[in-house]
């Protein structure tokens, strides 16, 4: 085991190390398989998915990799066990059992900790898509930049690369790929290669006509928020560099459900919604409660129960209180993933970020349970009719973390056994 205050440089070493061995056994599968990377802070789980649904609905023989599952012909592997990329060993030979099967494409879901790890040496990537850059992993990185930095090693590894022009990052990671003919663009604010118009979002999903230099066509998804509107972007301009047909596009989109622990509803006959969600960053957490509170009813309320993961990014811990305290009617700080740092003082550093005196203007409230279990039923009880209750943090994830120890936990267990309880 490599300890922890070991340099990360010289840990990087044995990382590439473990990545040049790992190719050698495996025999370097990823030069068989045309190879899609998605990156980013956020959205890149539902983006990866999506274009790994296109494909297939257009009949190409693909695999993906996520951090939440690997589909490997009509094989389901699950991924979702506090990991990030998968290691080198693992990783190479998912694309060998994909090249043993078949494939002839894969999509990975490439991570900041992977690319710096050395997790994905060897490969060389078509196509890289970024989704955006927000305020996360600064506990590993150190400073924003050098996790811009860090992410633009997908940009400057991939033959054409996908970027998000509505996103600050995109004039850097344009000028990293050192080529624009290679960049594809998308937006939905700016004009772009590919743009999203006459936006529309209900509680029933989205609508929007996409843009293009070719042609304007009309999309359906059943996805949540004006970021979903992004992700799906992303999704299609990528599946563009395969001349896949656009009605094959429309249909994939349309039939699409969302990815495990992305906006989950939780429907146990309930007269108020309850949604599990993967939000543990300040930007995906916004995003998440602006789009949920834009479908209340009128004198309804919003109730969010979140935490924030020890060893890890600390200065993001008040401003997401301080996020959630101000677009939710309650919020209830829990535990999530502590680790080896004290619960107490987790909860003390979210608390630190709440504006006491912008809670009494708007009614808002707060709660400190530090039992997840204990919030998530306090927060179905708080519920009256056409409330909407939002868990976030865990989504797809089958273990809260401990010093040392992994306890089996999955939020949507919980939830379901709570609502069974009073409903």
């Amino acid at each position: 085991m490599i300890k922890k205050h070991i340099p990360q440089d010289i840990k990087n070493i044995y990382h590439l190390i473990l990545s040049v061995l790992a190719n050698l056994i495996y025999g370097f599968p990823s030069r068989k398989l045309f190879v899609i990377g998605v990156t980013g802070t956020d959205g890149k789980t539902t983006t990866a998915t999506l274009i790994y649904e296109i494909m297939k609905k257009a009949k190409i023989k693909t695999a993906l990799v996520t951090t939440v599952s690997a589909y490997i012909d009509n094989k389901t592997i699950d991924t979702g066990f506090h990991v990030t990329s998968p290691n080198p060993f693992l990783l190479q030979k998912l694309m060998k059992e994909a090249v043993v099967k078949g494939c002839t494409h894969i999509v990975l879901e490439v991570t900041s900790h992977g690319l710096d790890q050395h997790r994905f040496w060897g490969i060389s990537f078509e196509i890289g898509v970024i989704t955006n850059v927000t305020h996360e992993h600064l506990d590993y990185h150190k400073s924003f930049l050098n996790y811009v930095n860090t992410k633009a090693k997908l940009v400057k590894t991939s033959k054409k690369v996908v970027l998000n022009k509505d996103d600050e990052s995109f004039k850097l990671f344009k000028k990293s790929s050192k080529n624009e003919n290679k960049v594809i663009s998308y937006a939905i604010s700016k004009k772009a290669d590919f743009t999203a118009k006459k936006v529309k979002t209900s509680e029933h999903g989205l609508e929007f006509v996409l843009t293009s230099s070719s042609q304007n066509y009309s999309i359906k998804s059943n996805l949540h928020g004006i970021y979903n509107c992004s992700n799906i972007l992303a999704a299609v301009s990528t599946c563009s560099e395969l001349k896949i047909k656009t009605e094959t596009v429309r249909k994939a989109l349309k039939d699409f459900g969302g990815v495990s622990g992305r906006l989950e509803s939780v429907d146990m006959g309930q007269k108020f919604k309850v949604y599990i969600d993967f939000a543990h960053t300040p930007n995906s957490l916004q995003k998440v409660l602006v789009t949920l509170k834009s479908e209340l009813d009128k004198n309804a309320k919003l109730i969010v129960v979140f935490g924030c993961a020890g060893e890890r990014d600390i200065l993001k811990r008040p401003i997401m209180a301080k996020i959630s305290t101000e677009i939710a009617e309650v919020s209830i700080f829990t535990e999530e993933d502590p680790r080896s740092e004290k619960l107490k003082e987790i909860l003390n550093q979210m608390v630190n970020g709440v504006k006491k005196e912008d809670l009494m203007k708007r009614k808002h409230l707060y709660l400190v349970i530090p039992d997840r279990k204990k919030a998530i039923h306090k927060a179905l009880k708080l519920a009256n009719d056409k409330d909407i209750v939002v868990i976030c943090g865990k989504g797809h994830e089958k273990s809260m973390s401990y010093e040392n120890l992994e306890v089996p936990w999955s939020d949507q267990k919980i939830t379901k056994e709570a609502l069974n309880e009073f409903i």
